[in-house]
This record gives structure tokens, C-alpha cells and sequence, in this order.
């Protein structure tokens, strides 16, 4: 069974949870051994993973909710003009 990138990604979560049949597994990771970009999208999806489940809270600066409304309402805007 060969797989394209898509097909990895749509599978990520079962691969993650080891809820796959064996030979989509086996596939899976013979494609994450040779595709750089799947393998990152593993990665970064098991770092997400890991900050997710983080019980921590971070502040986030003084203004800094109002400054990043600002700009998503600018750049609304703008794609709304084009």
C-alpha cells in the first residue's frame, strides 16, 4: 500500500493513538521515513499534543488581546476590499 501525503495526515490522530490495522500502520511509517514534510506534521502534532495537556497558564501581555483584534479586524478588511 503505498499512501500520498494527505493520507498520512488524515491518519495522524490513529497513528498517534495506535488505532490502525497493521498494515496501514506499516505504510504509514514507511512513508513518515522518507517524506520531511509528514514527519514534521507528526512532530509538530505530538508537540501540540504535549502543550495541550499542559495544566500551566501563561499570562498573556498587558494589551496584547486588543492589539491581535486589531489586527485580524485590519486584515478582514482588507481581504474584504481586494
Amino acid at each position: 500500500m503505498k499512501l500520498e501525503c494527505k493520507h498520512v495526515w488524515e491518519n495522524i490522530s490513529g497513528y498517534l493513538d495506535k488505532q490502525l490495522d497493521l498494515e496501514l500502520l506499516a505504510a504509514l511509517e514507511r512513508h513518515l521515513e522518507s517524506c520531511e514534510v509528514c514527519s514534521a506534521v507528526l512532530d509538530s502534532t505530538r508537540n501540540i499534543l504535549v502543550l495541550t495537556a499542559d495544566d500551566r497558564t501563561y499570562e498573556l501581555p498587558v494589551g496584547y488581546s486588543e492589539r491581535l483584534h486589531l489586527r485580524l479586524t485590519a486584515m478582514i478588511e482588507r481581504e474584504g476590499s481586494l
